[in-house]
């Protein structure tokens, strides 16, 4: 399967516990931290709730 990188661009100081949940589940946990996840539909959700915080970064 295809991978994605995601990247901790926005502080999580704020948001709701949800997201922070969300974040945590991801695996980011510090600002600029990049993770490399398989492209599926769950991360794909996963990334469309914190799309504020997030970036996707291009390889």
């Amino acid at each position: 399967m295809a991978t994605i990188k995601i990247k901790q661009v926005r502080s999580r100081i704020g948001a709701p516990k949800t997201q922070k949940l969300t974040l945590d589940a991801l695996g980011l946990t510090k600002m600029n931290k990049v993770v490399e996840h398989t492209d599926s539909p769950s991360i794909r959700g996963m990334i469309r709730k914190v799309q504020h915080l997030v970036a996707i970064v291009e390889e």
